[in-house]
């Protein structure tokens, strides 16, 4: 039997599970043995551990925020009852005694998480405690939570402590965010941040991607940029695993000190981490996509997989008014799994084609059983044949399923275009993807017009990336122009005067290869007839359906194009790392000087300064930018050519679903292509930022915030 390789999703649900178990390992672990049922779903078919009677432990799960959204991002309610959660609670929120049942803490390992739990403890509020911290607990603080329970005389109420490292959140299968909030760049680079504040951050950010090694199960060769914040973050974490290693005799990496959640087939190779600031390149975070992922993230705002739109209450009389619908999108979602990447008019057209399938199997149903719809299964009917009445009885949940996620996605889809339409995104996306085309004076005229769009900052980003990507010289008088047409169109320039700043720096670090091949370009004309075409057999199909007769009016005048098979930065940079002999010489050559860490290797790297350090002997332009002091690595000839099947790549101050989808797609592309042999080597890439930032937060949020301190 052929055993896959795990996601990293895959890898923190089987420490959750383990978790959820009171850290019991699993009888039938899907760690290791996995098939299509359990691949598509949440949960393994492990059961949770009995009592002495033979019935589940029933248990209640205390969290505080981190760990709520790490859960939240994965697993369910109803997967938590299966793991015998009959309450989950926050631990900072007032909570009744459930004197008779032991509760489980997911927490980090602050002062003031530890005083809850000594509170809890105090109080009996349950019968005994199982105690899990998201990353490792530093000895003072472990102390001082000993000398206040040995104050309390209440140690034999605590059943286990562990360190679980499990301090990071899974959006997707291969992304991942450390969940430190929407102001990480604005910290890194603003002169008003506190050294103690960056300190924390560093550190926070190093103790999240040591978790994320952790539970990948395999020390990386590390690559980073000189200077700034991802050099910091480099060495630190590389003096971390060392220190792990040298100092832990069976450590997390060990055969015997090896978690079995995370201890699946570790590959031949090792993996490269590949860390770089957000600096490298900041136009996946202004640009308008056309995917299915990015646009649910830019337009709906997509936080912890959730999601939350408008839709009518009845689809047939709208003045009815809207109602408001929370969606979650998950792993079991075998339509949100198989579209996420894809191009929105494909995302469409695949839409169309799972109605038809499931309008067939519901047919075939009811053709068998005699029965006029699905929905009459349920009664008795003396006309159906009891073996065909059993046959589709059986296959009821799983089309009901089918059909609420075809449902859901419709109504996710019609926010969509709705967005589109208003916006003009898909007018936004044609301009970007031959944006160093355009003229000054194209710009001008396109920033002055009034119907371009309804929502001022689509124009504000639109500008930031030519911007950063043009190669022609932006006069005072020109910018002068520039600025006052967007403040006339309602844009706030703030951050344009951020920008400015950064400009020089991304220009050097940019590196955006041509298109492979022209993208297919859509016969008879630009309009969507692709969703023109789909909406008159939608309509007359599901006319009381979640789309209804508002699916027509809401694609009239949306275009209809594929984006351009092109790689960004970050792609280019991961190449040259992973496949060097395949990568351009220009991407080679902007990756020649990232130094090389090894934490197996005996060579001892130095130590590095404190970040506040630093920023305060810094002679960069950049207020509160953080640069190099330390020795730092040159790697050699051979390991510059080193190639990899697998990396971590990992921005510092903010990542993008654009990133994360490009990323996966040069690994798709180059596993099927590049190698020796004709299928190629097996490549994968794991995505991971501070913070996976929308548009709107990062530009209003963090660059208009930094431009008004400039002025």
């Amino acid at each position: 039997m052929v055993v896959q390789s795990q996601s990293l999703r895959d890898r923190q649900v089987a420490s959750l599970e383990k978790i959820l178990n009171l850290n019991h390992a699993s009888h039938e672990p899907s760690t290791h043995h996995q098939d299509l049922s359990v691949a598509n779903g949440l949960v393994s078919k492990a059961t949770p551990i009995l009592n002495s009677d033979g019935d589940p432990i029933w248990k209640v799960l205390v969290f505080d925020n981190l760990g709520r959204d790490v859960i939240s991002s994965v697993l369910r309610v109803n997967d938590l009852r299966a793991w015998g959660v009959t309450i989950h609670l926050n631990l900072s929120s007032a909570r009744h005694p459930i004197p008779d049942v032991p509760a489980l803490y997911l927490v980090e390992p602050t002062a003031v998480n530890l005083s809850l739990i000594n509170q809890d403890l105090s109080k009996n509020l349950y019968s005994e405690a199982y105690i899990n911290f998201l990353s490792s607990i530093p000895r003072p603080l472990m102390e001082d939570f000993a000398a206040q329970i040995a104050e309390a005389g209440t140690a034999e109420s605590i059943s286990q402590v562990y360190d679980q490292y499990l301090n990071f959140i899974v959006a997707e299968p291969d992304l991942f965010s450390l969940g430190l909030g929407k102001e990480t760049y604005w910290a890194l680079n603003s002169a008003n941040a506190k050294d103690e504040e960056i300190d924390t951050l560093v550190d926070r950010i190093v103790s999240g991607l040591f978790s994320v090694v952790v539970t990948m199960g395999a020390i990386p060769i590390i690559r980073c940029p000189r200077g700034g914040a991802a050099e910091m973050i480099a060495a630190k974490l590389d003096r971390k695993l060392r220190d792990h290693i040298l100092n832990s005799k069976d450590n997390l990496f060990s055969a015997q000190g090896q978690r079995s959640a995370t201890a699946a087939v570790i590959p031949n190779s090792r993996p490269v981490l590949v860390i770089v600031d957000r600096n490298v390149d900041l136009i996946p975070m202004l640009s308008h996509s056309w995917t299915y992922q990015s646009l649910v993230h830019d337009v709906l705002k997509m936080h912890l997989n959730r999601i939350t739109i408008e839709t009518p209450i009845d689809e047939q009389n709208p003045s009815k008014g809207r109602t408001r619908k929370a969606y979650d999108l998950t792993s079991n979602d075998f339509f949100w799994s198989r579209n996420a990447g894809i191009p929105f008019p494909q995302v469409a057209e695949d839409i169309d084609t799972e109605l038809t399938k499931y309008k067939d199997d519901a047919n075939e149903i009811t053709r068998k059983t005699g029965a006029s719809s699905l929905e009459d299964l349920q009664t008795d009917n003396p006309n159906t044949s009891a073996q065909h009445l059993k046959a589709a009885i059986s296959l009821l949940p799983e089309l009901r399923e089918r059909k609420a996620t075809l449902d859901m996605h419709m109504n996710i889809a019609t926010a969509l275009l709705k967005g589109i339409k208003d916006r003009q995104l898909d007018n936004f996306f044609q301009i970007e993807e031959s944006i160093t085309k355009q003229t000054r004076m194209q710009m001008l005229e396109l920033l002055n017009d009034g119907s371009k769009g309804s929502e001022p900052l689509d124009k504000l980003r639109l500008f930031l990336i030519w911007f950063l990507s043009t190669e022609q010289d932006i006069s005072r008088s020109d910018m002068e122009r520039f600025e006052e047409a967007l403040t006339k169109s309602g844009a706030d320039v703030a951050a344009l005067t951020y920008v400015k700043r950064v400009r020089e720096i991304t220009r050097m670090t940019m590196m955006t290869s041509a298109p492979a091949q022209p993208a297919p370009q859509s016969t008879g004309g630009e309009l969507f007839k692709g969703f023109s075409s789909i909406s008159n057999r939608l309509t007359d199909r599901l006319a009381s359906g979640a789309l209804g007769t508002n699916f027509e009016n809401l694609i009239s005048g949306v275009k209809n194009f594929l984006p351009a098979n092109k790689d960004i930065t970050i792609t280019k940079i991961v190449e040259s790392l992973m496949d060097p002999a395949s990568a351009s010489s220009s991407a080679i050559a902007k990756t020649e000087d990232y130094l090389y860490f090894d934490p197996r290797s005996a060579n001892a790297r130095g130590t590095m300064p404190a970040p506040s350090q630093a920023r305060h002997q810094q002679s960069s332009g950049m207020p509160g930018a953080l640069v190099s002091l330390g020795p730092g690595t040159q790697a050699s000839f051979g390991q510059r050519r080193q190639g990899f099947s697998e990396a971590i790549v990992f921005t510092v101050g903010g990542g993008s679903m654009d990133e994360y989808g490009n990323l996966q797609d040069w690994a798709k592309r180059t596993s099927a292509a590049g190698g020796a042999v004709a299928s190629g080597p097996k490549r994968r890439v794991v995505y991971g930022s501070t913070e996976i930032v929308n548009a709107e937060d990062f530009v209003v949020g963090e660059l208009a915030r930094l431009g008004r301190e400039d002025r």
